[in-house]
Parts: C-alpha cells; sequence; structure tokens
C-alpha cells in the first residue's frame, strides 16, 4: 500500500476526542484508550490500524474500477466529501440521503435519467427554440433544484464496489441500504455508535473538520493509488498485446518470404 497513516496527524487533528462517557455505545468499548475530563478519548493505534485496513479496501476497490460512492450529508462534511468526491471521480451524496437511492434505483434512476434528459435539451438550445424565456428559466430552476439532490450521483451505477460513511448516525439510511444490498461499508465511528454495523470500521472524531479532512485526504489518496495501478494494469496489457501482435506479423512476414 502506498498510503501510511501517521498517527501524529491523527493527534494534531483531534482524531481521539470521543463524545461524553454518557453518550458511548457499549461496543466501541475496545476501541477506546480511557476516559478524560467526562470525555472518552480514542485509542490512535487503534485507529492506525483499522484506517490501513480500511485503506487497503478502498484501493484494492478502486484498483477492480468499482465505484466508491462517497456520503457525508452533515454540514462539517459536505465540502470535504463533495470535493473528495470531485477529484477521484466518484459519486456522492452530501445534501441529503434519499429513500430508495441504493434499494430502489429503478425510481431514483429514473429521475436522474430525466434530469440528464434536460441538461441535454438545455445545452442542445432545444428548450430556448421551443419555449419562451419565462418557461426555459423554469427548467433551468427545475435542473439546478435536481441537481442538488442528484448531481453527484448522475454516474452511479447501479450498485457500487463500496460505500464511505462520515458519520454513521446522521446517515443511518445509507448504511442500511448498503447492509440491504451486501454493499461493504467503510465508515468512521465515534464513541456513540456500533462499529459492528460496519465492514471497515475507522474509529474517531466524526464531528471534527480537521480528523474528517485528514481521513478524506487518506481516502483520496487510496483511491487515486488503485486508479494509478488499474491503469498501469492497462497499459501494459495493451503493451503485451501489441507485442504479440508484431511478433506474429514478423513471424507471418518471414513465412511469406520463405514461400
Amino acid at each position: 500500500m502506498a498510503t501510511e497513516v501517521d498517527i501524529k496527524q491523527l493527534l494534531e487533528a483531534g482524531a481521539h476526542f470521543g463524545h461524553k462517557t454518557e453518550r458511548w455505545h457499549p461496543k466501541m468499548a475496545t476501541y477506546i484508550h480511557s476516559k478524560r475530563g467526562g470525555t472518552h478519548i480514542i485509542d490512535l493505534t487503534k485507529t492506525v490500524a483499522c484506517l490501513e485496513i480500511a485503506l487497503r479496501f478502498i484501493e484494492k476497490t478502486s484498483g477492480e474500477g468499482k465505484q466508491i460512492l462517497l456520503v457525508g450529508t452533515k454540514r462539517q462534511a459536505q465540502d470535504i466529501v463533495r470535493k473528495t468526491a470531485e477529484a477521484t471521480g466518484m459519486p456522492y451524496v452530501t445534501e441529503r440521503w434519499l429513500g430508495g437511492m441504493l434499494t430502489n434505483w429503478t425510481t431514483i434512476g429514473g429521475r436522474v435519467k430525466y434530469l440528464q434528459d434536460l441538461e441535454n435539451r438545455m445545452a442542445s438550445g432545444e428548450l430556448a427554440n421551443k419555449y419562451n424565456k419565462l418557461e426555459v428559466q423554469r427548467f433551468q430552476e427545475e435542473i439546478n433544484q435536481m441537481n442538488v439532490l442528484y448531481g453527484g450521483v448522475k454516474e452511479l451505477n447501479k450498485k457500487p464496489g463500496a460505500v464511505f460513511v462520515v458519520d454513521i448516525l446522521h446517515d443511518v439510511n445509507a448504511v442500511r441500504e448498503a447492509t440491504k444490498l451486501g454493499v461493504p461499508i467503510v465508515a468512521m465511528v465515534d464513541t456513540n455508535v456500533d462499529p459492528t454495523l460496519i465492514t471497515y470500521p475507522i474509529p474517531a472524531n466524526d464531528d471534527a473538520i480537521k480528523t474528517i479532512q485528514l481521513i478524506m485526504d487518506y481516502v483520496q489518496r487510496a483511491i487515486e493509488t488503485g486508479k494509478a495501478s488499474a491503469k498501469k494494469t492497462v497499459d501494459k496489457t495493451e503493451e503485451d498485446t501489441k507485442k504479440v501482435a508484431a511478433k506474429t506479423k514478423a513471424t507471418e512476414s518471414k513465412e511469406t518470404k520463405e514461400e
């Protein structure tokens, strides 16, 4: 794996700060180091180990050409998740998780198709030629509104290779739908959640912007590393194919001359 996790960075980002002790989930006990001033402190050595396992999975999934749906609808996570998704070309949800976004893709996909059709008609000038300015403006407003809800999943395949969630309480429906479909979930888990719901839990403070940014930086690197390794494999395959073709052509040419 190209990315090594730096425990000092996690400490500086405040990844070790959990919730108040009265708000804890007993199944997080294994990831809790101690209590300080009525607050649980997360064991960052466990965070490093879990994060590295999660990153290896993300890298592998990305390397196989599969999509990773990034989900973060809480205020602190929205911009960070969207920027990470756009930088890596991955689908994302940062405004609102719509019911059935994974489990009822027929309906969601229909809305996405309608949005794409509207955008194409707007871009081609078809709407401007057919309707007056006020009506065209209304179409544009509809496009803008739909992009808020569906913009991040316009390129989503029916079933992603994995789902990454920043806060599993805030986006519990994303976790439920991914679980129902058997899609692996990578997620940050704070001291107030059940980590056993997650395939690859990352014990960390899911409220601090610095922590979310740091974890997403690692995720971005893992996705990019996976994509790069996949490209190398494709390039090597193409190169080998060309070599075989050239060799075959040379052999055929030699045989033709001998005849």
